[in-house]
């Protein structure tokens, strides 16, 4: 008589279970990826155009139906548009107010924002209520008021217009911030002061850190925005040598009537490249900044 050992061992082995294939969710997730892929070619496409006519001759460039692909390529016309115009003096210009307008916002909005979330004092609560009611006025109401207090300050033809309010904080900032520091566990802030560490080198060793990635986002927001800014550069800025970059363009079009689209296409491919290349570089704490702001409200 075999032992039980040897009759499970000889036994037939279970036949493996078959999954069930879910052919909807699989339909549903094509259609969505091929609606992303179509937004992504949609949103692409502007881009696309600027960098190939950045390669073109004029006439190619003034070409209805637009030609594609240029023939030959004129790698020359980047170099044509940065001596059409002081191209990196224009640059250097608007780095200048990027480093400072960053340094500011990030300092002032992560302070203010650590000061509504963590620190408990009398009408918080109504104080950060109103400084969000700000986000509700549109700058065309600011813009003549502002430029009046500048004038009177004498500030009006220099750059300090440009990045001093950058150290008053933003509203929007403030909230960013706010949201994301209130997901930093308590436990954290209340050892720290027991331990004798006041509100702000608490601040400094614990809660900054941690919050990293928010602060991050904040950084390239205001990178963006400035790099980008049209309107202040054109209220504030009267000599030619102050110009940004996003003002240096707008000369260089009327300067020449527009007429240079393959030079003007070269510069702006110059003016968003650092943009594009910055966000390659950051955009996973980018994105996680983004995802892990508000989940506490």
């Amino acid at each position: 008589m075999p032992e039980p050992e040897s009759l499970v061992m000889n036994a037939p082995a279970a036949a493996p279970r078959q999954k069930n294939v879910d052919f909807g969710h699989i339909a549903n997730r094509v259609a969505l990826y091929a609606v992303l892929i179509l937004f992504s070619v949609l949103f692409i496409f502007p881009f696309l155009w600027m960098l190939t006519t950045s390669f073109k001759e004029l006439t190619q460039a003034m070409q209805i139906p637009p030609q594609w692909i240029p023939s030959p390529f004129r790698w020359q016309n980047y170099i044509e548009a940065t001596q059409k115009i002081p191209f990196w003096k224009y640059a250097m210009n608007t780095l200048y107010l990027c480093v400072l307008c960053v340094g500011g916002t990030v300092v002032s909005c992560a302070l203010a924002a650590y000061g509504f979330s963590r620190v408990n004092w009398r009408g918080r609560d109504p104080i950060f209520a109103a400084s969000l009611a700000t986000m509700m006025i549109p700058f065309p109401v600011l813009m003549v008021p502002m430029y009046s207090i500048f004038r009177s300050l004498g500030w009006v033809g220099t750059f300090m217009p440009l990045w001093v309010p950058a150290f008053f904080g933003s509203a929007y900032n403030i909230f960013l911030l706010r949201q994301f520091f209130m997901t930093i566990p308590k436990d954290l802030t209340e050892a720290a002061e027991i331990d004798g560490c006041g509100p702000f080198r608490t601040f400094v060793l614990i809660v900054a850190p941690l919050a990293k990635p928010a602060i991050t986002v904040v950084a390239l927001f205001t990178f963006m925005m400035v790099w980008n800014d049209f309107m202040g550069p054109l209220i504030y800025l009267t000599d030619q040598n102050q110009f940004t970059l996003a003002l240096g363009l707008q000369h260089f079009q009327s300067k020449h009537g527009g007429t240079d689209m393959n030079l003007l296409m070269a510069a702006s491919t110059l003016v968003v490249m650092p943009i594009v290349v910055l966000f390659f570089f950051t955009q996973r704490t980018f994105i996680e900044g983004i995802a892990m702001t508000g989940l506490k409200g």
